[in-house]
């Protein structure tokens, strides 16, 4: 038996169905992340684990204990939501303190307990200071002190850095991640942030307009995505059909849908191979560049095929930018292929 069990859950806003049947399992001591974008449920489905939403249908399973109707407080459940929501009159150590203090709990223990964990969190020093004296990054550390101390069964995490920025949010992934597997407790993180979910699970479960999409390990939701959301979302795939793959590379495929990742294109200039490069086990395209934008280190160029368009990835190296119409040859092995 899992920790948490979700038996066919559903949440309707009147007529609104957001949550429509969704059944997923996660294991004591994983760190689970539900991946979509904005409005296909995953912070609902959050929500009625924490018991801030009631279910329509479905039951909730917590430890072998049905909680599905137990109201919020007697749940154990610790949550971090996307705002600090810290007291400003509190400092630091009475922010994380306050939870205990309503359980409580003795003096001197919650001392320790709130020693501990700001410890944990890297915040000893800063234990006197009051929110309005902290960074962005170190208030959601003291926000996620607060949600730990309590020692809860799960800790929920509903899309905390996202007012972050990118450097700081990076090195807040890593500290976040470095502290659930210290603790050893389950946790539950929510993002649109595919990189994000990359980083910091242990299993993904995507999300999309209700429904669970696909679930699986980082390596498997990148490498092999099961339906065409699932490629378009994670990994940034080009997704053909099957005429296209015929017309386009000249290959003949069973499936309904091929995809390939940009990065396992390559591309040469028209000029160089004054034929199409003929290699066993690779296929190859005709094509003329149309844009190429930065990303970081990597350079994406859009590739018109005929009437199909095809995203390349290469290395950002000044000897070898394409220039918008320049005319391309590009290579695929098959092996690259996914079928959808």
């Amino acid at each position: 038996m899992a920790y948490i069990e979700f038996h066919n859950v559903k949440k309707s806003f009147g007529k609104n169905e957001v949550l429509k049947g969704i059944t997923l399992e996660v294991e004591k001591g994983e760190l689970v992340t539900l991946l979509g974008p904005s409005g296909c449920g995953k912070s609902t489905l959050l929500r009625c684990l924490s018991g801030l939403e009631e279910v329509t249908e479905g039951q909730i399973i917590l430890d072998g204990k049905d909680i599905t109707g137990v109201e919020p407080r007697k749940r154990n459940i610790g949550m971090v939501f996307q705002h600090y929501s810290l007291f400003p009159n509190m400092t630091v150590e009475q922010n994380v303190a306050f939870g205990l203090k309503l359980k409580k709990e003795p003096v001197e223990q919650i001392r320790e307990s709130v020693r501990g964990i700001l410890d944990t969190v890297g915040l000893a020093a800063q234990a006197g200071q009051y929110p309005s004296q902290l960074s962005g990054g170190q208030q959601q550390r003291a926000a996620l002190a607060r949600a730990l101390v309590t020692r809860p069964k799960v800790l929920l995490l509903d899309e905390p850095l996202s007012a972050i920025d990118a450097l700081l949010r990076h090195n807040l992934q890593v500290e976040i991640r470095r502290i659930q597997k210290e603790l050893g407790i389950t946790a539950i993180f929510v993002t649109h942030d595919q990189d994000e979910a990359m980083v910091m699970s242990d299993t993904i479960h995507l999300m999309y307009q209700g429904r669970m999409e696909q679930s699986g390990t980082p390596t498997q939701m990148y490498t092999h995505p099961a339906t065409r959301f699932a490629a378009s979302f994670i990994g940034h795939y080009n997704v053909l059909s099957r005429k296209e793959m015929e017309t386009v590379f000249g290959v003949k495929t069973e499936s309904e849908m091929t995809a390939f990742r940009p990065e396992v294109v390559s591309m040469k200039g028209r000029e160089e191979r004054g034929e199409a490069p003929k290699d066993a086990g690779n296929c190859c395209a005709a094509g003329i560049v149309t844009s190429g934008l930065s990303h970081g280190n990597i350079l994406r160029y859009t590739v018109r095929c005929g009437s199909v368009q095809v995203d390349v990835d290469a290395l950002f190296r000044s000897d070898r930018i394409w220039k918008e119409g320049q005319e391309v040859w590009l290579t695929l092995a098959e092996r690259d292929c996914i079928s959808l």
